[in-house]
């Protein structure tokens, strides 16, 4: 038997034991305090396998102590249940029957884990965080990128959470398995658009097709209208060099095009500041020869000018390329297509030009609008909301909120399901889905259905 089929097998065993809010909210908690009891024994394998810094790394613990926390407060409130009670009318026409409706587990569900947050999005990360509050068993498919810290992770997990509501397999013969496995019934994944996109025709092309949530791809456009270059161009400058070299680049978040008004000193200001950029190791070899194969093509463009924070430096230096908006409308193919690492795109324009140019975009996580000071933006916000999951005002894309109201998605490429995100409470959602009971006598009724509402969680009644 192989290690896919008996982590399927597993979860499927557990799918089929009661448990209740309370105690998957147990479970996260103490997760949680797993996670921060080896808080330096982790982090230690994960700088040696990732390069990133020892404090960056320490952070993300924390955020993915307190995910797990979060996914613990979702589920006690109840609502993500989606609980509703509507009681017989027989004056309507059809004449209605007593029904209740609320959300249930899928079942067992796989977790592909990401490259770029050994923790947040990794082993036990947001999609698995999500998936145990659901009442999903979770087989984890670990990234090949920390492979060490994923094991050692996923021994903390199995500690805590019961038997056979988490494992761990490896390999992509294993990952590609595990989509098509038929006890699987949904998968969530955070990468590239080739391997999400291979994992997601596997998904759907299977005689019983599952749901496939891929975080895929991004650009996240930025744009600083005239007014906010006049009033604060360096800042604007200082920000962006800052963003999109954070951490060597590697953020589905980075500002990887942004469109800056020809004349106003910000592109001055990111040439600037461009010099006294870091520099930093990316997480893999082919992560590397990716970024470095990006550069070289915006360098073979005729209308690109492309700096880079140290001439002198190999591809993996902080790198910016200059084009103005005609070579950008001529040519948007190459310079809408993300490069992984640290590199920005800037576009000037004249503002005759921006609605044009904008026009082209495509669907992104974020967007971002620097305007000045009781500036109208109420036309750019309108084209910028309708490609983008997120859109931020006056500040940088990198660094994703927990909390009820977040949302980290988009349309394809950004994401294969547009109307769900990977971050915040209604994470959840995706392993989850509807069931309606007709006149069913009570003690068939959840509790969260029943007359009394002994749970006492939010829902809606008439």
């Amino acid at each position: 038997m192989s290690a896919v089929e008996a982590a399927a097998a597993a979860a499927a065993r557990a799918a089929t034991t009661p448990t209740t809010r309370d105690e998957r909210a147990g479970w996260l908690e103490a997760l949680a305090a797993a996670l921060e009891a080896h808080r330096e024994e982790l982090v230690g394998i994960a700088h040696e396998e990732t390069h990133l810094s020892s404090a960056r790394l320490d952070g993300e613990v924390t955020r993915t102590a307190a995910q797990l926390r979060f996914f613990s407060n979702v589920i006690r409130e109840g609502g993500y249940l989606e609980a509703v009670v509507e009681s017989p009318d027989p004056s309507l026409i059809p004449p209605r029957p007593d029904l209740r409706r609320m959300l249930r587990p899928l079942g067992p569900v796989a977790v592909y884990t990401a490259s770029n947050f050994p923790f947040a999005f990794s082993v036990l990360g947001n999609d698995t965080a999500s998936a145990l509050a659901a009442g999903c068993p979770v087989v984890v498919k670990a990234h090949p990128g920390h492979p060490r810290l994923s094991r050692r992770t996923a021994e903390l997990a199995e500690a805590v959470v019961p038997e056979e509501w988490f494992s761990l397999v490896e390999g992509m013969d294993a990952g590609t398995e595990l989509v098509r496995h038929p006890l699987v019934r949904a998968a969530g994944f955070t990468g590239s658009v080739r391997g999400g996109r291979a994992l997601f025709d596997l998904a759907v092309s299977r005689p019983d097709p599952i749901p496939f949530y891929g975080e895929l791809g991004s650009i996240n456009p930025v744009v600083v209208t005239r007014a906010a270059a006049a009033e604060r161009a360096a800042s604007i400058a200082s920000g962006l060099v800052g963003s999109f070299t954070r951490d060597a680049g590697q953020y589905c978040t980075k500002p990887g095009l942004v469109f800056v008004p020809e004349g106003g000193g910000v592109e001055e200001g990111v040439r600037s500041g461009l010099a006294d950029a870091p520099s930093s190791r990316q997480l893999t070899d082919g992560m590397s020869r990716a970024f470095a194969d990006g550069v070289a093509a915006f360098e073979a463009h005729p209308g690109a000018e492309v700096l880079r924070a140290d001439a002198d430096a190999d591809a993996s230096a902080p790198t910016v390329v200059l084009v103005d908006a005609k070579t950008f409308s001529a040519d948007p193919e190459t310079f809408l297509e993300e490069c992984f690492g640290p590199v920005t795109v800037v576009v000037r324009y004249r503002d005759e030009e921006l609605p044009g140019i904008l026009s082209r975009l495509e669907p992104s996580l974020t967007a971002t609008i620097h305007r000045g000071a009781d500036e109208d933006v109420t036309a750019l916000a309108g084209t910028l909301s309708a490609v983008a999951g997120r859109l931020l005002f006056d500040g940088w894309p990198t660094g994703v909120a927990i909390g009820w109201a977040q949302h980290h998605g988009g349309s394809w490429p950004s994401t294969t399901a547009s109307v769900h995100t990977s971050v915040g409470a209604t994470a959840i959602r995706r392993w989850l889905a509807p069931i309606a009971y007709q006149d069913a006598p009570e003690h068939v009724l959840p509790p969260e259905l029943r007359d009394a509402n002994p749970l006492g969680i939010p829902r809606r009644e008439s």
